[in-house]
């Protein structure tokens, strides 16, 4: 192997967790039982590494061969880094006919087409996802294994999720994705997050809704958390319909474990006690983030137990009614 393979593969194995190695190590097809079971996985971690690149070479493996350990690594466990969302536009006709071996040969044939130095890897999942890897390089330089391209795609939907996407990188894959998938154009959905999972049923709706209805039925939390004693007094003729509302923005059930939501404000500063800011023609600028481990939780929670004001204002409930997390504040609106 050679040193930029052996410098792959130690940064491989230094990130999967010791306790996840020997699993992921026999899913992979290049290590038989006898060369697993020359393993020592008691060893301290470094030991062990070393005991690895030395069978690995000794067996001829390539970059080629690191990469799909890393595959089945990063597939079984994806929150690894900040994922995007997309979405596809202005579908062909044959768009919803398109196969795996189709989408592959295009993909792969755009990209290439493009880029010369560029390194591909597609995989399809059980869950019916298409997962590619791509390595950059361009017209001088070799493809940098070492900070590849996530791509995830479910054929027959408009939605792609990227993560490692540089935006040098982002035209280029744009246009290989719309070709391959016989759309018009993809835009950016304003969504992202760690959580894969949690993006992906965001965007693709993939969570139990509630819809307003003229005779709602009284709903029940699901594992309710204690309530604030003095709110409850105060208002407990208005529960059930906080509880109602605050389901029919956010979803009720088990939410998509967003983490954040971000608001840019480019508005117009007004305050008649600051006449300096109030004065300015250029727009007042700030951000506001709200964060938890499960943001959407959080707000529900806020809203049905009334430490949030009823109804539920656009600007929360446009992160489920707009699969996004991301809004620009303008004095036009979001």
């Amino acid at each position: 192997m050679g040193g930029s393979t052996k410098l792959l593969l130690q940064r491989l194995i230094r990130r999967i967790p010791y306790q996840m190695l020997q699993t992921m190590l026999g899913k992979w097809a290049h290590l038989s039982n006898a060369d697993l079971h020359s393993l020592n996985f008691t060893q301290p971690k470094w030991v062990l590494t070393e005991h690895l690149l030395a069978l690995c070479e000794e067996k001829g493996l390539t970059v080629k061969h690191i990469t799909e350990l890393e595959m089945i690594y990063i597939i079984e466990n994806p929150n690894q880094g900040m994922w995007h969302g997309f979405q596809l536009l202005d579908a062909e006709e044959d768009a919803p006919s398109i196969e795996l071996t189709q989408f592959k040969e295009q993909f792969k044939a755009n990209l290439t087409e493009l880029i010369s130095h560029v390194s591909i890897k597609i995989k399809k999942h059980t869950d019916e996802a298409i997962w590619i890897r791509v390595a950059w390089g361009d017209n001088f330089t070799k493809p940098n294994h070492l900070k590849p391209t996530y791509v995830v795609h479910h054929l027959q939907t408009p939605y792609v999720f990227v993560t490692g996407m540089t935006s040098k990188d982002k035209p280029l894959l744009n246009q290989a994705l719309v070709l391959a998938t016989r759309y018009g154009s993809m835009k950016d959905a304003h969504l992202s997050g760690r959580n894969l999972i949690a993006i992906r049923d965001l965007l693709t709706r993939q969570y139990q809704q509630v819809f307003p209805t003229k005779h709602p039925k009284p709903l029940q939390e699901k594992n309710p958390v204690p309530r604030n004693p003095n709110i409850e007094n105060e208002q407990p003729e208005n529960t059930e319909n906080r509880l109602q509302m605050a389901c029919e923005a956010f979803g009720d059930g088990t939410l998509p474990q967003l983490q954040k939501a971000v608001y840019k404000l480019e508005t117009k500063f007004r305050d008649n006690s600051n006449k300096t800011l109030t004065g300015r023609k250029e727009p007042f600028r700030g951000v506001v983030e709200f964060s938890s481990t499960n943001l959407l939780e959080s707000l529900r929670h806020c809203v049905s137990s009334g430490m949030a004001s009823t109804p539920v204002t656009p600007l929360l409930s446009s992160i489920t009614q707009k699969g996004r997390n991301y809004f620009v504040i303008t004095d036009k609106g979001v």
